[in-house]
């Protein structure tokens, strides 16, 4: 069905550019990337830029030059958006080496780890909610769609089994400790 907004001939332009020009986009592409993922955004992207700015692609040969031009820059935005991510993930990582150090500074951290693991999944749930995240007893009954209530008595229920794991009679929060790792 056609759309009413694309004037006529429009569609019939792009996808003709589209055939033409399609294999040496992807050959191009191919020989510039590390991935068919890669590749795929490249040829993607270029070809949007293609349907958003048609009037200005010019005719014949010349259109497939432009087509190039556009998928160096999309290439080159590429490149820069890996380079952040990367320094992103290479500061993150470092940030949370420093977290993983600080938590495994407390002697009692691999007990308490393992107490953790061995409760179950909806006692680990609002464990974590109270002690990792620090919500109140409102917000946790909120994420977890029940009533401040139930998590109170939840909350309640699941330190003390936690207490008796760990061998202490003692409810306060021993998750604190842990509060850095991520599940």
């Amino acid at each position: 069905m056609e759309d009413p907004h694309v004037p006529s001939g429009t569609r019939d332009r792009f996808e003709a550019l589209y055939r033409a020009s399609y294999p040496a986009l992807q050959r191009y592409a191919l020989r510039r990337t590390d991935s068919v993922d890669d590749v795929a955004d490249v040829i993607a992207e270029t070809f949007l830029a293609a349907w958003r700015r048609l009037d200005d692609v010019p005719e014949g040969d010349a259109a497939l030059l432009w087509l190039y031009g556009v998928a160096r820059r999309v290439l080159a935005n590429h490149r820069r958006g890996e380079s952040r991510r990367s320094a992103l993930a290479a500061r993150l990582r470092g940030e949370l080496a420093v977290c993983q150090e600080t938590t495994l500074a407390d002697p009692r951290t691999e007990e308490i780890r393992a107490a953790f693991a061995s409760l179950a999944p909806a006692d680990r749930e609002v464990l974590a909610l109270a002690s990792w995240e620090g919500l109140t007893g409102p917000q946790i009954a909120t994420v977890l769609g029940c009533s401040s209530t139930a998590v109170r008595i939840r909350l309640h229920k699941a330190r003390k089994r936690l207490a008796r794991i760990l061998g202490t009679t003692d409810e306060t929060p021993v998750m604190t400790p842990l509060r850095g790792e991520t599940r």
